[in-house]
């Protein structure tokens, strides 16, 4: 499969047989703050982790996508989502509401976007999403997602063969407190790609965690 990274938390995820996904597709311009270009791709799939513009902008998506929102299993298109409940902040969604994690498989490679995640994960919870093999995971930090740290101790614990780091701050994106640089110098083995996107198959998954810097299509 080949995992594109369109800007801010929205990827581009597609199969080897053409189906496309694409993750929380964002407003251009959204209060100012998000200042990537347009999405302006088609994809069979789109998934919005929460109702805020930086994320559910999903008329930016062209063609006849089915939307996949909420908690629980849904079969769509062949591939089986799980949603799994969580929050925007530290004190359950009380600052800025609920935010879904999806867990999904493409290619047998299992597919984890945490979202705007603003919290530690229970035990509960991370028993859930063990086995993962690309985690998506924000590290801006404060402010609208979780503290880099912890995202850190996140997939320390969940130990995903590939991270791939989403929702900091870029050119493009300022208010999230953290860039990729400071990721690397609290993870120095944090590699830049130097492209949007990766190729990935089940048989090149890695043996241990990776961690890979994408550079933003739009």
């Amino acid at each position: 499969m080949k995992i594109e990274w369109i800007g801010h938390a929205c990827f581009r995820i597609t199969s080897e047989v053409g189906l496309s996904i694409v993750t929380d597709p964002y407003e251009t311009g959204f209060r100012d703050i998000i200042n990537y270009g347009p999405v302006d791709v088609s994809a069979d799939i789109v998934t919005v982790s929460h109702e805020h513009g930086d994320h559910n902008h999903v008329q930016a998506v062209s063609g006849k996508a089915e939307v996949v929102r909420g908690t629980g299993t849904q079969m769509v298109k062949g591939i089986r989502f799980r949603g799994i409940a969580s929050y925007h902040d530290q004190v359950e969604g009380a600052q800025r509401g609920p935010n879904t994690i999806f867990s999904f498989e493409v290619d047998g490679i299992r597919v984890v976007h945490l979202g705007d995640l603003g919290h530690a994960l229970s035990p509960e919870t991370l028993a859930e999403l063990k086995g993962t093999d690309v985690l998506l995971a924000p590290t801006g930090g404060p402010g609208a997602t979780m503290e880099l740290q912890e995202a850190i101790d996140l997939w320390e614990s969940l130990k995903p063969p590939v991270v791939i780091p989403m929702h900091f701050k870029t050119p493009k994106c300022t208010f999230p407190k953290y860039s990729a640089d400071d990721l690397i110098n609290l993870r120095p083995a944090s590699r830049k790609i130097g492209a949007s996107y990766i190729s990935l198959t089940k048989s090149e998954v890695p043996p241990s965690t990776e961690i890979l810097i994408l550079d933003y299509s739009r």
